[in-house]
């Protein structure tokens, strides 16, 4: 059974600390020391008589009470008897440090399960970790370096890696840290446990996680819920993006939308924004920790510099980051303060006319955030760019004339978050809703220093490093705003079907559009043609122009094999390609089907089966250049008609269909993805490519389905009677 909530959190939150072992544990214990703790500490150790100034017991059974937490860090051999004596006398939870469990292979995985039996119930981070640090109540299970101190409010962070955990304190943004926590092999507690007992500590104000291997989707998708409900933002790196799934890349979709596609997917489903690196990790969770997440993603830029301005003008559409018209009454006041040789414009370039005068600075800057909040409001974020100079050669008094109106504006109109942290009002977007949010970014990554960084964030700023890595913030701050605002239409993706390693079945065309019939799909008339005369008649009765196929589950590409003849008018065009194509696969049936002639665009429609995720939809532009173009997007299913409508509106191709019948092109996607979670785990993938988008109407001119061997043996019958009946060749 797993660790309960409250469990978990007499692990996090102890008020007695225990230590088992030698040099790590004595290290663990001076970490105790540097942030504050100042509950019971005790150390076991056979054979020494102190451990960091704490005296020894020789066992864990002469302890004078039942520990809160312990580290334990003895040998891998002995680490799951050490464990099982601390449940047995009913410790709190424990943190092993040792290595040597399932990451060195199967003895290791031997001793893992082991271990996962000795602590049974009682919560234990690792093994093969360096542990954790609550920097909120000054309790830490620790034995390395670390950068972090005592903080009243901050960000949480869940790392499986060690290292990359450790360097996260190190951090010199003025980024307050209130959980560090590395996981090791996740033996017991994972990245889900740890998230919830965050979320279930209301001075945590994000959450920023390093992962390289996914947790599991439900548990994931549960705590993210609810942290979108208690608006406590998620942030991700997720590494491991250049891996693909082994398989056979036969169809458009599987090249376009491999596994790191369908991670972003899970990921932007569930609320949690991507970050890139860890820089941009960092100055994510700097902007949620002092705003919240964003309602949108619009801001206003200003600096001194025309090449800041343009800096930003070029990044901005890459990041997603929008830089909306000034409203009228604003570039008056920016016309007024900066005289006829300024253009006020979004980026601002207010040149350096002003420069140290901070009547004249405070009057622009107010400009500034009064089209973040207050009724010329068009903007969601006023962002000052600023470098300030090295203190140690040069004088930074005139920057921090602008730096400091620049947030007076904000401070004296009140922004979000203003104030200490830990006061009432910081972090997270506390405060006024129509009081601006504000950020001074820095061109260069290091531009701000950690006492500047704070200062900021005291007074309601966001610190920010790096102009590109600013703007990707603000476009993961709106996205997790985004995600809170429809939380109440959240739906849980679908359940990721169960590993299969069996061998597949594809389905030919005819059969394919069969199924896709049945579910309402859209389909030219079709007839299947064994022969020439066969196929001439079949035309006949469909009405010309026809299109004549080799009908064949070897050949998924049919038109790049030369197995499709297109726009044949008359009898004899369908015999001569009739035979033709029976004398190059003289094996093969032939599919004679109505050609549509009105089509406005192509897309691509594709649904697999992503290991670990679930299904995956993939809609993009198709045809010939479905790969040429890659101008895809992905979602899991289920997904709302207004999801998927959002999804096509954000396609290069979407000029293109916008005025043709959209709903004919949503009920044609909504039946496909119903089928596949019909088809449940039998389903590998589909594919529609292209799906015609028509003036009235749309329709699915080319099928492929990739089914499990066992899906004939589907536990619904009705099901297994139609794939039956359609999947011979």
């Amino acid at each position: 059974m797993a660790p309960g909530d409250a469990a978990i959190g007499r692990l996090l939150a102890p008020r007695s600390i225990a230590v088992v072992g030698g040099a790590d544990a004595a290290r663990a214990v001076e970490v105790c020391r540097e942030v504050g703790f100042t509950g019971d500490l005790w150390a076991v150790n056979p054979h020494r008589d102190e451990l960091a100034g704490v005296p020894c017991v020789p066992d864990v059974a002469s302890l004078p009470a039942a520990p809160d937490a312990v580290f334990v860090s003895v040998p891998a051999a002995a680490t799951p008897e050490v464990v099982a004596e601390l449940r047995r006398r009913g410790a709190g939870g424990v943190v092993c440090h040792a290595s040597g469990f399932a990451e060195t292979g199967a003895a290791g995985l031997g001793r893992q399960v082991g271990l996962l039996d000795a602590a049974g119930e009682m919560p234990l981070l690792g093994p093969n970790c360096l542990g954790f640090i609550n920097y909120l109540d000054g309790a830490a299970l620790w034995c390395d370096q670390h950068g972090g101190g005592r903080v009243a409010r901050g960000v949480g962070l869940i790392s499986q890696s060690g290292n990359i955990g450790l360097n996260l304190t190190m951090q010199r943004r003025g980024l307050p840290i209130a959980y560090l926590a590395t996981l090791g092999n996740q033996a017991v507690l994972g990245v889900p446990d740890l998230i919830r007992a965050m979320l279930d500590d209301a001075r945590v104000t994000a959450i920023g996680m390093y992962l390289e291997a996914m947790p599991d989707p439900a548990a994931l998708a549960e705590v993210a819920e609810e942290a979108l409900r208690r608006r406590v933002p998620l942030v991700a790196v997720k590494v491991g993006a250049t891996a693909q799934a082994a398989d056979v890349v036969r169809t458009h979709t599987s090249s376009l939308a491999g596994s790191d596609a369908a991670l972003d997917a899970l990921l932007r489903r569930l609320g949690i924004a991507r970050a890139d690196d860890l820089d941009q990790l960092l100055d994510t969770l700097s902007l949620l920790h002092v705003h919240g997440a964003l309602p949108g993603r619009r801001i206003i830029s200003a600096s001194c510099s025309g090449g800041e301005a343009a800096l930003v003008a070029d990044l901005a559409p890459a990041a997603g980051v929008e830089l909306p018209a000034l409203p009228d009454v604003s570039r008056a006041v920016l016309a007024a303060a900066l005289g006829d040789r300024v253009t006020p414009a979004n980026p601002l370039d207010y040149h350096t006319y002003a420069w140290g005068d901070a009547a004249a600075l405070r009057e622009i800057f107010d400009a500034v955030h009064g089209t973040v909040a207050g009724p010329e409001a068009v903007c969601d974020l006023s962002m000052l760019v600023l470098d300030l100079p090295r203190t140690d050669r040069c004088s930074d008094a005139d920057w921090r004339v602008a730096l400091d109106a620049f947030a007076a504006g904000a401070r004296g109109s009140g922004a979000p978050g203003s104030g200490a942290p830990g006061s009432a009002t910081a972090g997270a977007g506390d405060g006024d809703l129509d009081r601006p949010r504000a950020a001074v970014v820095s061109a260069l990554a290091g531009g701000l220093t950690e006492d500047i960084a704070s200062e900021l964030i005291a007074q309601g700023v966001a610190p920010l490093q790096g102009i590109r890595t600013a703007l990707g913030a603000v476009a993961a701050a709106a996205q997790i705003g985004t995600a809170q605002a429809a939380v109440d239409r959240w739906r849980p993706p679908a359940r990721p079907a169960a590993p299969y390693r069996g061998g597949s079945l594809w389905l030919h065309e005819a059969a394919g559009k069969h199924l896709l019939s049945r579910a309402g799909v859209p389909v030219p008339r079709r007839a299947r043609a064994r022969d020439a005369h066969a196929a001439a008649r079949a035309a006949a009765a469909s009405g010309y122009p026809v299109v004549v196929k080799v009908l064949s589950s070897r050949l998924v590409h049919k038109s790049d094999a030369g197995g499709v003849r297109l726009g044949l008018r008359n009898a004899s065009t369908v015999l001569a390609a009739a035979a033709e194509l029976r004398s190059l696969w003289p094996t093969e049936d032939l599919l004679v089907e109505a050609m549509v002639t009105d089509a406005v665009a192509e897309l691509l429609v594709g649904i697999r089966q992503e290991p670990g995720v679930g299904l995956m939809l993939t809609l993009g532009a198709g045809g010939r250049l479905a790969e040429f173009a890659r101008d895809t997007t992905n979602l899991l299913l289920p997904a709302g008609r207004s999801e998927v409508a959002g999804a096509l509106a954000g396609l290069r191709i979407w000029p293109l269909i916008e005025n043709a019948d959209i709903d004919a092109v949503l009920d044609a996607i909504h039946a496909m993805a119903e089928l596949a979670l019909g088809l449940g785990d039998r389903l590998i993938e589909l594919e529609v490519n292209p799906l015609l988008v028509r003036p009235e109407g749309a329709a699915a001119v080319d099928a492929v389905f990739r089914l499990t061997e066992l899906a004939e043996a589907s536990d619904a019958p009705e099901r297994a009677d139609a794939l039956k009946e359609v999947a011979s060749p």
